[in-house]
């Protein structure tokens, strides 16, 4: 006999489904047998496999110890170890993704992606369990493109996944970027509104001045900070968030972001020797209009980055191309 108490991420779901998450070996016929036959129990009881779990439900087992002792790999004990944590509490972390980590995996970086890395800390601090969590995977809220830097939300429960989403589907944070770009944007300070499209075919996106069929509203907010003749350092507000919008907007107003291959001034880019370009997530605010639940806490704070590598302090650290 054997025992297992629902923890606050297993619970909240059927019994069936979380029996076939946790025991991937056993068929499913095989299961529901189980409990018909009561050789699964629920808090000492029969039970229905349609049932929804509870924190503190107590499952008792009167099977095989082979689906207790499957063979576990888990593929975030490959990845690496190092974080850099903006701010961590028992619900989120802040990491500052820097240029060049994968944000998730995929067909061609499955070993050392940030999301493994966070499961192998959380794991190592014993805050990650995945015998016992097999409901809730500790998961990203946020993308950042691999040549681009700055802060990812992590969860490290299923609540504040679920409260993380829906802030940033309403737009209940506010997200802040540092870029350098050619020239200097005049005025030093404008709300820009055009029309994005995006073609899926060579991964690039076109911006209009006026609504095209396709096209959907993309609103850029920018500050000059620091300018110079040949390069101003900008802080960037996102009031949506459309593919590569910073850097298609950026340059379709003539100031492309240094460094950007894609949409930016190659003449530029050889000039200042910039193989990478200039954009950083440096900041993010918790601007929250609805309900938090246990996010409540970071209701009207901000977070950001202490060091940015193209910027310091604020002002631009390269104002004119090397010798």
């Amino acid at each position: 006999m054997r025992t297992l108490m629902i923890s606050k991420n297993d619970s909240g779901q059927r019994l069936d489904k979380f029996l076939s998450k946790r025991f991937k070996t056993m068929p499913k016929s095989l299961m529901y047998k189980y409990l018909r036959t009561k050789y699964i129990k629920l808090n000492g009881k029969k039970t229905q496999p349609d049932v929804f779990l509870n924190e503190g439900d107590v499952l008792t087992f009167y099977i095989k110890d082979e689906f207790f002792n499957e063979q576990k790999s888990y593929d975030f004990l490959k990845a690496g170890k190092e974080l850099s944590i903006v701010y961590e509490d028992e619900n989120i972390i802040l990491l500052d993704k820097k240029v060049g980590v994968i944000t998730h995996q995929d067909s061609r970086y499955d070993t050392d992606t940030l999301n493994l890395r966070v499961l192998r800390y959380l794991y190592e601090k014993g805050e990650y369990d995945p015998d016992t969590d097999k409901a809730f995977t500790p998961a990203l809220c946020n993308r950042i493109d691999r040549n681009t830097g700055g802060i990812v939300i992590a969860a490290k429960n299923a609540e504040a996944l679920r409260i993380m989403n829906q802030k940033i589907r309403d737009r209940e944070i506010e997200k802040y970027y540092l870029c350098a770009v050619k020239g200097t944007p005049k005025p030093p300070h404008a709300i820009l509104k055009a029309y994005h499209i995006k073609n899926e075919a060579n991964k690039t996106v076109t911006i209009y001045d006026k609504q095209k069929e396709g096209t959907k509203e993309i609103i850029t907010e920018y500050y000059v900070i620091d300018a110079s003749p040949a390069l101003s350092l900008c802080e960037v507000l996102l009031h949506t968030g459309r593919t590569h919008q910073i850097r298609a907007h950026m340059a379709h107003i003539g100031h492309p972001l240094l460094g950007d291959e894609k949409y930016g001034d190659r003449k530029l880019n050889a000039a200042f020797e910039m193989k990478r370009q200039a954009l950083y997530a440096y900041k993010l605010k918790f601007c929250f209009t609805t309900e938090a639940g246990c996010l409540e806490a970071l209701n009207g704070r901000s977070f950001e980055v202490n060091e940015v590598w193209f910027a310091k302090d604020k002002k631009l650290s390269i104002r004119k191309p090397p010798n």
